[in-house]
Parts: structure tokens; C-alpha cells; sequence
């Protein structure tokens, strides 16, 4: 346990995969005995109490369910990002942190990514921030290629002036949507407006990064940057779920797509009917996004709405999946290679991180079942996958277990003193 208690208040929103590992930190702290309470949405309750925080709702429903896979363009992902997402639940979102400051005192305040709101709330009530950010490192550093775009790193001058070109149009993209009511925003609470959307992460007093830096690229980080390693809790609807091995000797390949709907049924199914065509135990976990009847399982194929990732990686020969942060690093972390179809947000900057490193392969999402047949086929069969993905999961495992997360989160300065004893 600590030796000083502090005073905790998290403000998260619903992202999906991003919920575990924040939850993972939450309880990470509870489970030292500092006080945290957790203000986010009524679909956050429950995974907020088993963590062992008190719970405080928003007044109103701060984040809608962004569906980004029905949007073609960038200016529309990114006008939909900000509107529904990023300062759009802003408004309410700082008036319920600054009350929650108010009445609880907090030493820090800790925010999901785009919990723009909270960050104003904090900066305008003079308590410090630390910004989570669940996957690689997502805001402009120099040397890392522009995020969300699945770019390998840039070499010389031709791949600096590529990140700088990129980089600088998606700033403009997103500000021309963000920044003015952002800004607004802030005036509200009595601050300077920003000049760009980025600047308001910028202020955080950490930016604790829930990955390895053995997984991501390497860049010039802000100084207040800090990768602290990833966090590899399993969802709350999947951790204790009963799960045995399906019967049979021949290498078990786990299925695990994303927790939200990504309109990725027909890509399951695809997968479902690659795995039938091997010499393969299939188990696919379809999450909450998804119903195990809409798939239609060949013999080999087990589909069930979940199970724990943890234990089925246990017995697992290899992992197929959407390139989300917390299964691949999860994989990772087991010593596992990947088969990656990458559907969008941060799903192709994770598959190309795998395939640089050895650890994978990655397709379309719009691969046939033959073309994903053949792609499991030749990872399973290639114990150079297995391999490289064994040596960069050591790290990851490694900084997973480490206590850069908590030595940052605690050195925090005590606001009221408070001590045990």
C-alpha cells in the first residue's frame, strides 16, 4: 500500500477497448488505498465499482456510440470525432468536473484522451491532469509517423517532410472542426484559448502512455511524456467467464475482434469459414458487439459471445484479430504471432508495429477466406512469427508488470497532506 493517500478523480468516456485498461488503472490505484472515484457515463458503473471506486454520474449522456465505419471520408470521421466524441460532450463534461473538484478535492485529475472537458475543468480549478492514452503514441512527436495512417517510420529528409506534410493536414483537419468550440469552451471556464486542439492534451502534468516503447516507434516525446507499460486486464464482461479447451490436439487459433461494432460480421464470418478449411482448433469471441448466432461455425469452430483472453492465450497457437491495442498487445505479451485485419482508428498503426517487428502478418479486412486461410496458414507454419513474437513480448510483458504507472501516478503532489495512519 502507499504510504500517502491521495485523492483521485478519473473522467472517462466510453470508447470501448479503451475501457479495460483505464479500468485497470483505476484499480490499480484502489487497490493501494487511495480514494477514486470515477465520473463517466451509466455504462461505466459497474466496471467502475468492480474496480473498486465510488462512482459519480454525468448529468447527462456525454458520449454517443461514434459509428466510424459508416463514414467514407476523413473530413467526416474527423468532423464526427469531434462532434460526438471530442468537444461536442465538452460543455457538460467540464461542469460536472468542476463540480466534482469542487466537492471532492482531488490531488489529480486523470482523463480519458478526449476528455477535453475534464482537462479544461482541471486547468481552470488549478489542479494538475494526467492524460491516458491506452495505445501508441497518438499526439504530433517528431519521428513518429502520423497516427491513425498505418505508415512505417519516415528516413531522412524525404521522411521527416512526409511526417511534417501529414501531421500538419491532420491538425488542420481536426481543428477545423474542434478548436473554435474548444475554445469556446475554455473561455467559459476562464482560459486563454489554445491555438491548436492538441495544445489542451499538451497541458496535461503526464501523459502516461499504456503501451511498451519496445512495441511502439521510437520519437522525440514531450517531456512530460511517459510510456508506463500497457495494461492487460481483460474486459469486465469477459474476465471470470468459465472456458475449457476444445477437444483435439491440432493448434488452437483465437479470434478476437472489437468489442464495438465495427460492421465486421461478414469479415468474422470470412474468418470462421478460413479456419474451417485447416487443421486447426477455431475459437472465436464475438464481444458485446456481436451475436455468437449471427456466425455460422464449421466443426472445428467454436463461436462464443466471450471468454477470457488471458486463459485461451494459455493454449493458443496464434491470434487472428482487428489489430486492436489491447488484443495485440495482449498476444503480445503472451508470445503469440498475429494474423491483423486492421478496420480503422488506431488498428493499422498496431499492424504495421507487428509486421516491422516480425511478429505477423496483415491483410484486408476484405480478404476472402482463402486469402485469410493462407495467411494463418504460412504464420503457423513459420516459427520465425512465433519467434520474434516471443522476443517482443518478454518486453512487453516486462514493462506490464513493471510500476512506472503507479511511481508517475503517485508522484503526484498531496494537495491536503494526507497520510496514513
Amino acid at each position: 500500500m502507499s504510504d500517502n493517500v491521495r485523492t483521485y478523480l478519473f473522467v472517462l468516456t466510453d470508447a470501448g477497448g479503451t475501457v479495460p485498461p483505464e479500468m485497470g488503472v483505476v484499480r490499480r490505484l484502489a487497490d493501494r488505498g487511495h480514494r477514486v472515484t470515477v465520473l463517466a457515463d451509466d455504462a461505466l458503473e459497474a466496471p467502475a465499482l468492480a474496480a473498486g471506486a465510488r462512482f459519480r454520474p454525468t448529468t447527462g449522456r456525454v458520449t454517443k456510440p461514434f459509428d466510424d465505419w459508416a463514414i467514407r471520408t476523413p473530413p467526416g470521421i474527423a468532423r464526427g470525432m469531434a462532434e460526438q466524441m471530442i468537444v461536442g460532450p465538452a460543455p457538460v463534461q467540464a461542469d460536472d468536473t468542476v463540480a466534482a473538484i469542487d466537492e471532492l478535492g482531488p490531488d489529480v485529475v486523470v482523463v480519458s484522451s478526449f476528455a477535453v472537458g475534464a482537462m479544461i475543468a482541471a486547468e481552470s480549478r488549478g489542479v494538475p491532469f494526467d492524460l491516458l492514452v491506452p495505445n501508441t503514441y497518438a499526439l504530433p512527436a517528431k519521428g513518429m509517423p502520423p497516427f491513425g495512417v498505418g505508415l512505417k517510420p519516415g528516413h531522412g529528409p524525404m521522411g521527416a517532410l512526409r511526417d511534417r506534410a501529414f501531421g500538419a493536414a491532420g491538425r488542420r483537419l481536426f481543428d477545423r472542426f474542434a478548436l473554435e468550440p474548444l475554445n469556446a469552451v475554455r473561455t467559459d471556464h476562464g482560459l486563454e484559448p489554445v491555438e491548436t486542439m492538441w495544445n489542451q492534451m499538451q497541458h496535461a502534468r503526464r501523459q502516461l502512455v499504456l503501451t511498451s516503447a519496445a512495441f511502439d516507434f521510437p520519437a522525440e516525446l514531450p517531456a512530460n511524456a511517459r510510456y508506463v507499460g500497457p495494461v492487460l486486464d481483460d474486459p469486465s464482461w469477459a474476465a471470470g467467464e468459465p472456458w475449457t479447451p476444445p477437444a483435439g490436439d491440432d493448434p488452437l487459433v483465437l479470434v478476437a475482434m472489437s468489442s464495438t461494432f465495427q460492421n465486421h460480421v461478414e469479415c468474422l464470418q470470412r474468418i470462421a469459414d478460413a479456419l474451417g478449411d485447416l487443421p486447426v482448433r477455431g475459437v472465436v469471441t464475438t464481444g458485446p458487439a456481436v451475436e455468437p448466432g449471427a456466425i455460422s461455425a464449421p466443426a472445428n469452430v467454436t463461436v462464443v459471445a466471450s471468454a477470457p483472453h488471458r486463459e485461451v492465450m494459455r493454449h493458443a497457437s496464434l491470434v487472428v484479430t482487428h489489430g486492436g491495442h489491447g488484443t495485440v498487445i495482449k498476444t503480445l505479451a503472451a508470445g503469440l504471432p498475429l494474423v491483423v485485419l486492421h478496420h480503422g482508428r488506431d488498428q493499422a498503426d498496431n499492424a504495421v508495429r507487428v509486421t516491422e517487428r516480425g511478429a505477423g502478418v496483415a491483410i484486408s479486412r476484405r480478404s476472402s477466406s482463402q486469402k485469410i486461410s493462407r495467411a494463418i496458414a504460412r504464420v503457423l507454419g513459420d516459427d520465425r512469427y512465433r519467434q520474434a513474437a516471443a522476443r517482443l513480448g518478454e518486453q512487453v510483458a516486462r514493462d506490464a508488470s513493471g510500476t512506472a504507472l503507479l511511481d508517475e501516478l503517485e508522484s503526484a503532489p498531496l494537495v491536503r497532506g494526507d497520510t496514513l495512519g
